[in-house]
């Protein structure tokens, strides 16, 4: 909800006043909801946004129904609201040191109530706290990656063998406990992705083959071994 941090933004939601700019178009929310009116309507990082924003939900929340800048009621009354929120984070973190679960600390809680005045969290059904991601989760993510990767492999005939050390390599490397597994992406990117685009566009790999990457203990980097499809190739006969 970022973008939704000046008070002007705040009428993409439900469209523009009369005699503005986009003032036929509607709004972003109520348009939606009007088209979908059984959704699940996910607002990231709620904090962010405008206080107005917050009057526009307590609304919601209140009657189930949102008016935009043509008169038209959404109705949201089948519509399920999951608000994501950092706050309360940083002081769940100076608490969680070592192996004592920290949900709804007291600081984390205070921080809440800081951010989201009382008849805002009134209206909520549940405040749900999320746990940093297991090495079991992790490890499930790295899989996900590399099942997406061999699907585009395939394309181009290539097999991909990785092994279950280099997989826990990559668990370790593209996990961060304050970000989570968002730097997975870049770690799966830098050692699996690039190392295989040159093989396929101009090398070994450009008629199909494939590929079996290792985990080089001493160097704790990665290794790579490619194998053509032509190599495997039986002889024409004479």
């Amino acid at each position: 909800m970022s973008e939704y941090m000046e008070r002007h933004t705040v009428s993409r939601l439900i469209g523009a006043p009369p005699g503005y700019v986009g003032f036929d178009q509607g709004g972003l929310l109520t348009d939606a909801v009007i088209k979908h009116p059984h959704a699940v309507l996910l607002l990231d990082e709620i904090e962010k946004a405008h206080p107005d924003v917050f009057n526009l939900l307590l609304q919601v929340m209140d009657n189930g129904t949102l008016t935009d800048n043509n008169g038209r009621k959404a109705d949201f009354r089948n519509v399920v609201l999951v608000m994501t929120t950092n706050a309360g984070v940083r002081e769940t973190e100076r608490k969680s040191i070592g192996l004592i679960h920290q949900d709804n600390s007291p600081d984390a809680m205070d921080e809440i109530k800081k951010i989201f005045t009382p008849e805002f969290r009134n209206r909520l059904d549940n405040i749900i706290w999320f746990d940093h991601l297991s090495t079991t989760v992790i490890h499930q993510v790295v899989d996900k990656f590399i099942v997406e990767l061999q699907v585009q492999l395939d394309q181009k005939g290539v097999s991909l063998e990785v092994s279950q050390e280099a997989r826990d390599w990559l668990a370790e490397k593209g996990y961060d406990r304050a970000m989570g597994a968002r730097p997975m992406a870049r770690v799966i990117q830098d050692n699996l992705k690039k190392p295989l685009a040159n093989e396929l566009l101009f090398g070994l790999l450009v008629d199909g083959g494939q590929v079996t990457v290792e985990l080089d203990k001493e160097k704790n980097a990665l290794t790579y071994d490619f194998q053509s499809a032509q190599k495997h190739k039986p002889e024409a006969a004479h």
